[in-house]
């Protein structure tokens, strides 16, 4: 397909327009809740669905295996943070789930922008020390995937010797790797070893300047895609989306409002700024303009401090149509929308939204041949 849709599920039954400040990542799991949450995507038309990561949340290879098993088509991109799992051990887990699920996996590789989160697993290293380290971890990952004999790996960070590994994936030439940074230190690592390389949503005119920056550091010989993550929110009339926009971003600041020493510190209450170049980057922009482009809004990344995919696209299914196509335009191929309403807002997307942008795609796809 020439544009990819990817959704995102989580392991229990939660509604961002009660709890603003919850992550779908974390939490409790309710089993027959990911079943119905994977097959609401799989009937929607979503290509994939990312299992995310967090420091205290569900392991996420084994959320994808019990999702795969209760669809047929829909794929799965897992996050995954280096350092933690052995490379050549990441590889072989990794492969051996590529075959039970048919070859509809994929890995989203997060390095991870927070000190507080890398600690809680015991990780100490400084922002750039560990993208470093995510290069050798991807370095020996591939060989892994793709070495017909074994091999010696001796770097700043792993030492292997004789590494192999009897299973390889299902899909060929390996498993695609999606990959996320926004940093100097991130560029070109992602440029280097990713197959889609993905970005928050950002203005048009941003995503243009970084899809530039990191072609320019791609290796000779790679060919990118890109990605961009939104959060949708729609009405049946542009008055009805602005009103619920408002009325979820009345709740953020509440809750923020009524934060108490006694309460949990979550991402999204923590008043500190964040440590992630791309969170910093969402709240550089939400503190220029409210909305960019055509309906592009930020106040929600301003008030929670952008700890994630955090801008909206506001309008009717139409208006959020046209501007997932304008990102289409810029050169994004894959759009990650999740909403704040999790299940009902990946329903309303798959009936209202995929498929007028899908339709649109394919109508500039068979103009562009005639063209030609």
């Amino acid at each position: 397909m020439p544009i990819e849709f990817i959704g995102m599920i989580g392991t229990r039954q939660i509604s961002e327009l009660d709890e603003p400040t919850v992550s779908i990542t974390g939490g409790s799991i309710d089993p027959a809740y990911v079943r119905k949450f994977a097959k609401a995507h799989e009937d929607g038309g979503f290509d994939r669905v990312l299992v995310g990561y967090g420091s205290t949340g569900p392991d996420g290879l084994t959320v994808a295996s019990f999702a795969a098993a209760a669809t047929e088509r829909l794929k799965f991109l897992i996050a995954h943070r280096p350092g933690f799992v052995a490379p050549t051990l990441f590889a072989r887990k990794t492969a051996t789930l590529d075959h039970f699920t048919n070859g509809r996996i994929a890995v989203h590789i997060i390095t991870g922008g927070s000190d507080a989160e890398q600690q809680r697993d015991g990780d100490w290293f400084d922002h750039d020390t560990r993208y470093r380290r995510t290069d050798e971890y991807l370095d020996i990952v591939r060989r892994v995937w793709t070495s017909n004999t074994p091999f010696d790996y001796e770097g700043e960070f792993y030492r292997v010797k004789d590494a192999y590994s009897d299973v390889k994936p299902l899909q060929q030439p390996h498993i695609p790797l999606y990959f996320g940074g926004a940093s100097g230190a991130a560029v070109p690592v992602g440029a280097k070893h990713s197959d889609v390389y993905a970005m928050w949503g950002e203005p048009i005119a941003a995503v243009k300047e970084r899809i530039r920056e990191v072609k320019a550091v791609t290796p000779p010989g790679r060919s990118l895609r890109f990605s961009v993550s939104l959060r949708p929110i729609l009405g049946d009339t542009e008055k009805k989306a602005w009103e619920r926009a408002h009325s979820i971003l009345s709740r953020v600041k509440e809750i923020r409002a009524a934060k108490t020493e006694n309460q949990p510190i979550t991402p999204y209450l923590n008043s500190a700024r964040p440590q992630a170049v791309g969170s910093n980057r969402l709240l550089q922009f939400a503190q220029e303009s409210e909305i960019f482009d055509k309906r592009l809004w930020t106040p929600i990344a301003a008030a929670t401090g952008a700890y994630g995919n955090t801008t909206a696209l506001v309008g009717t299914p139409e208006q959020v149509a046209e501007s997932l196509v304008d990102y289409y335009d810029a050169g994004v191929t894959t759009l990650l929308i999740r909403g704040f309403d999790p299940l009902g807002d990946a329903i309303a997307y798959g009936r209202d939204v995929i498929p007028l942008v899908r339709a649109e795609v394919q109508r500039r796809e068979q103009q562009a041949s005639i063209v030609a």
